[in-house]
């Protein structure tokens, strides 16, 4: 069901339940509407959403990659390494961790359309493949050394708010707009987009309707892993550390907040909007239960939760379209 502003029924009821428990916390805790909350809510969760935005492409194209992980820590590791000593910029940064993330994807394009293997195979088999060879090249070592000018970080329009904190727009708030500007444009507004929508719905017709499949998995799995290489750049600027297995399990929080927006998991159906209601949601309860004190061995049970109740909507919204 879509209303007259073109917002899905899904979307609305994300919308509502993030109001209600949004609600619900700001009653139960002091902190959670306060500006220095929301500010770190967007930075800390920055590298979540621009993740999201590489696996909703992915998984519409009929896909799946859940190496994605590997290919973050991999990509930061390498740009890390490079930049120290460096009297560099964020450009170059951004340039060196996108590029090898980039061609991690296109590794995985390569070989999910060459094998014939499911994609949840092949992206399995790389994650492990890609951690065990970063595992085994750097044998687990931490980095904690970074230029000055990456320490620093990037801070626009900053100003110092009534409780003491300065606030601006921050190089991971900056990325997080730019990833969703450049996704919405790719998915909604070019050929490459109605094209990945219709090679999900259904491979086969694409395929006869002329649409080139393979290049089409180069873009896909290229962007998710691009997007891989800037969610490294923005996580070394949250933490200043690189952890080579940090991420581990990762990509079950990412693939929760793509499907509960509403992205199908068989590719064709879903919408950006939903993803960032997903990812909003997740974050909302995640933080809530930071606040209320809840132990953090929750957060993986209500992850997994969150990804059960999505996935049973969507079947059900879907056979009830259908008229099943």
């Amino acid at each position: 069901m879509v209303n007259k502003f073109g917002i899905k029924g899904h979307e609305l009821f994300l919308g509502l339940i993030i109001i209600i428990i949004g609600g619900y916390l700001s009653f139960a805790s002091d902190d959670f509407m306060t500006l220095s909350n929301m500010y770190d809510l967007l930075n800390n969760y920055a590298m979540l959403t621009i993740l999201a935005c590489g696996l909703f492409i992915v998984l519409i194209s009929g896909g799946i990659d859940i190496s994605f992980p590997a290919m973050v820590i991999i990509s930061q590791y390498i740009m890390v390494t490079l930049i120290q000593g460096t009297t560099g910029n964020f450009a170059i940064a951004f340039a060196l961790s996108g590029g090898v993330g980039l061609l991690l994807g296109l590794v995985n394009a390569a070989l999910v359309n060459r094998l014939k293997v499911p994609s949840i195979i092949i992206t399995i088999s790389t994650l492990n493949i890609f951690y065990g060879l970063l595992l085994y090249l750097t044998k687990g070592v931490w980095l904690y050394s970074y230029p000055e000018w990456f320490e620093h970080g990037v801070m626009l329009f900053q100003f110092t708010a009534a409780d003491g904190y300065d606030y601006g727009l921050s190089l991971q708030i900056i990325t997080l707009v730019a990833v969703v500007a450049l996704t919405a444009v790719i998915m909604n507004k070019t050929s490459v987009g109605r094209m990945i929508y219709a090679m999900g719905g259904n491979k086969e017709a694409a395929s006869r309707m002329g649409f080139g499949i393979f290049k089409l998995q180069l873009f896909v799995y290229g962007y998710m892993g691009l997007m891989s290489g800037i969610a490294g750049v923005v996580q070394s600027a949250t933490v200043l550390t690189v952890a080579p297995d940090s991420l581990l399990g990762y990509e079950l929080t990412v693939l929760a907040a793509v499907v509960l927006g509403g992205t199908s998991i068989i590719g064709g159906k879903g919408t950006l909007l939903g993803t960032l209601l997903g990812v909003t949601l997740l974050a909302v309860l995640q933080n809530g239960l930071n606040l209320l004190g809840i132990s953090s061995y929750w957060h993986t049970v209500v992850t997994g939760l969150v990804i059960v109740i999505s996935i049973s909507m969507t079947a059900w919204s879907q056979r009830k379209s259908q008229g099943v």
